[in-house]
This record gives C-alpha cells, structure tokens and sequence, in this order.
C-alpha cells in the first residue's frame, strides 16, 4: 500500500513523493468506502439527535468538549485533511473555522483554546450541520471518482477518528446530563438493562508467558502507535476472567479503601484527598432498596438506577483501579500480559480467549455495561465492548516506532508522556472499531470515559 506525506498548508501537487509505509496510516477494511462514509457520518448525526441544542453547546469541564464541537470538529478533518488536498478548486465552507474547530494540530495552525469551548456560541448548531451536510455531498461525490490508495488511506484515518469522537461525545453528554440535579437520561433504558443477574463467580486464568509477540498485524486499519509488531518476554501470569464489578467495588468502599492510604499510590493518595473522593464518579447514596448496596446508586446515560452486583464498575481513574487491584491481593495487568491474553487459547486448549461479549452494545443503543454471562464460560470474558480496561503500563512507543508523516503524524505520538494504556474497548466504542493491539490512553486521573478493570497476579510456581 502507497503511503503519503501529508502538508495541509501550502497544498501539494498531486506528484509529491511518498515515504515508507511505516509513516503513513494503513489501509481501511471496507471495500466500499462511499458506504462506509456515509455510514459512519450518519451514525454521529444519530447520536446527536436525542439532544436539544442547549444540550449541544454546554462544556461542563476542560477535558469534555460540547456535542456541538464534536459534530464540527469531525467535519474540519474532512475538509482539512481530505477535501483541502485532494478537491479541485478547494473553498472552505467558512475560513475561520479552520481555526475554531482545530483540536491541537500545530502543523495546521492556531486553535481556539479547549477549555473555551462552550463559549463558542456561534456558528449554531444547525450551521454546523449544514456545513457538515455540504462537507457530505462533496465528499461523496470525491469518493464516486476513481481514487488513488493516499486518498483511501486518509479517508479511512477520518473514518476511525470520528469514531473515536462518536465514543467521547457519549461520554461528554454523560458528564454534562450528570451535573444537571434532574439527573435527565439521555436515552430511555433499553431492555438489558432492567435484567437483573447474580454476580457470576470468576476464576484464575493462567498464561505461560514466555517471548510473545504484539503489536497490529495482518488485514485491517492500524493506528501507528499500534506498530511495530515485536517481541516481548511475559513472565507466567493469570488473568481474572472477568472485569471486577459494582457490588466487588463496593466491597472495596465499605471497607474503608478510600480512607486507608496504605492501598493508594502517592499521587493517587493527593488525588483522593484533593478530589475529596468517596467512591467512583457517577456514584450517589440513594435511600437503597432490594437492588441496591448500601443505598448507592448510579447515574447512567439511560438515566439513574440502583448499584448493580454484577454490572463491571466503569468511570475508575487509574488510581482507583490501581488501589481495588492492591486491596484484593492482585494488580493492574500490563498491556503486553492483555493482548497477548486476548489473542491466544487458554491453557486448557478451549476456545480462544478473544471472545467478544455483546460487543455491539453502542450499536445496539446500550451504552452501559452489562454483567457477564451468568452460565459457566471458559476462558476470559467481556474483553471487548463493555468497559476499558487500564493497565500498569505507560503509554510509551513501541520500539522502533515512527510517527505518520506530517501533520497527522501529531495524531498519537505526541501524548506519549504522563498516560497510561487502556485496552479492550467499552460500551460506548463502536463494535467495528474495536481489536485487540488498540491502545487507548489516559491521564491517571481521567474517570469520565467507561474505565473499569481486570485483576492480574504472577503465576504461582508449581
């Protein structure tokens, strides 16, 4: 596959030279990109559609940016990354949002400062969709002509970012609705979530360790910080076979875990204190009822419901998860321990342990987690698809890592500082957006995305 060099600024002739394809995005997987964009595209727009503009423009917090930004935000990447280049007589839609709705990438130019969002009162909500309708029609009339692989390759990276966007408007929607006393649901409960289950048992899985190999590899889209493929060593290890979960985090609270700092590294201790913590975000004490635990209760984007036993906790920073994985006498796993657990057979030889669990909540409107299922299962369970899981490992390159070219080379590499590595995907992820080699990554005191956890502990000797 051709790779590219991307300049946004001065636009570049359609002969300029291409580099290596290791600085450059892969291919996408869908044959028919014209569908797949329209697809994708229309999904956003969906997920928008629940909420009334106030709801669109309010930023409740630095990290969360308004509906209305993302909705714009996704359409600037098109427009400048996409239609910039590649589009005869290129004119933007409006000059200054080229600016306004870039995020952070210097290469392309200033930006208008993330904590000042919500102020952006104008252009309005439905000037944003017309844009994003015109942005639309003519990326689809680009991708009704014969296309070169450069331009397949950049789609496809637009493709996956707003997916990624689709998941944090979810969850900035989430943060915003939570602030608001009314504690109004974004969307009525689903079915699944008025089922009621035991907390399944979960049991020890083992890996053998070992020289390993992760990293992306085959068919499919990459993001360039899932490259190389490379050899670790693994240390014998065991997984829990489930994500820990409300009622076993409670536990953890009712025990006096956020009062003991003996569980809570350093910073995280300041962060308990600083934050005046008592129990993971979204949690509130209600008067308790039959299914309840110890009154709390949880707000959800399907509004709020009593503390479910068997539903895995979401919204942990990684000082909580750090501080649960101590308390119960294990730890966090690292990411290589994750992925090669996700992509390898148990030791028993069942089935492999890259299972999906209802991978397709998002896609069904479930944007919370469900328990796991209540029958016996072997091998892992809930990998993918119901909440992130951090590890101990810091979001760092891989070696031999190369950042894309150009501007979109500022997509990852640059956050590698001060982050911790996530895996697995959450409910609020698109299914096809998911694999095992994604490296999501976080600050240690990010909680508003579905963060949850999964034990590990060294395998006993025999």
């Amino acid at each position: 596959m051709p790779a590219f060099s991307f300049a946004p600024t001065p636009r570049p002739d359609a002969q300029s030279a291409t580099p290596s394809t290791a600085t450059s995005p892969n291919s996408h997987r869908f044959p028919d990109l014209r569908a797949r964009f329209a697809q994708v595209r229309a999904r956003t727009e969906a997920l928008a559609a629940p909420l009334s503009p106030e709801d669109c423009q309010v930023q409740s917090m630095p990290d969360a940016s308004p509906v209305k930004w993302h909705l714009a935000h996704v359409t600037w990447f098109f427009e400048t990354f996409v239609l910039e280049r590649f589009e005869p007589d290129f004119q933007p839609f409006d000059p200054a949002y080229r600016v306004l709705f870039n995020s952070y990438y210097q290469a392309v130019g200033e930006q208008h400062p993330r904590g000042q969002r919500g102020l952006v009162t104008r252009p309005s909500l439905a000037a944003v969709l017309a844009w994003r309708a015109q942005v639309n029609a003519r990326m689809a009339h680009m991708l009704a002509q014969p296309i070169h692989e450069e331009l397949k390759t950049l789609v496809a990276l637009g493709l996956q970012h707003e997916q990624q966007h689709q998941e944090l408007l979810l969850t900035d929607i989430k943060h915003l609705l939570s602030c608001n006393p009314l504690a109004p649901a974004y969307q009525a409960a689903p079915p699944p979530l008025a089922e009621t289950a035991a907390r399944p048992p979960w049991v020890w899985q083992g890996f053998d360790g070992g020289l390993v190999e992760i990293g992306h590899a085959g068919e499919g889209f990459a993001f360039d910080n899932e490259s190389p493929r490379h050899k670790v060593w693994l240390e014998p290890f065991e997984l829990a076979s489930r994500p820990v979960t409300q009622g076993e985090f409670a536990a953890f609270i009712a025990d006096g875990g956020y009062r003991d700092p003996r569980w809570w590294l350093s910073a995280g201790w300041d962060w308990v204190q600083s934050q005046g913590r008592l129990a993971p975000l979204y949690w509130r004490r209600g008067a308790g009822d039959a299914n309840g635990k110890d009154g709390w209760q949880v707000f959800t984007l399907h509004g709020q419901v009593p503390l479910a036993d068997a539903t895995p906790v979401a919204h942990l920073s990684h000082f909580e998860a750090d501080a649960y994985a101590r308390w119960a006498g294990a730890r966090l796993p690292t990411e290589a321990e994750w992925e090669h657990a996700a992509t390898c057979a148990t030791d028993d030889g069942s089935a492999s342990a890259n299972r999906v669990n209802r991978v397709n909540l998002a896609d069904r409107g479930v944007f919370h987690p469900l328990p796991a299922a209540a029958e016996p299962v072997s091998g892992l369970q809930q990998l993918f698809g119901d909440v992130w899981e951090w590890t101990s490992s810091a979001y760092a390159p891989y070696p031999g890592y190369r950042p894309w070219a150009g501007a979109v080379g500022e997509y990852n590499g640059k956050f590698m500082c001060d982050q911790y590595v996530l895996r697995g995907g959450s409910c609020a992820t698109p299914a096809d957006h998911i694999r095992a080699s994604y490296r999501n990554f976080f600050p240690t005191g990010a909680c508003w995305q579905f963060t949850g956890l999964r034990l590990a502990r060294d395998r006993p000797r025999r």
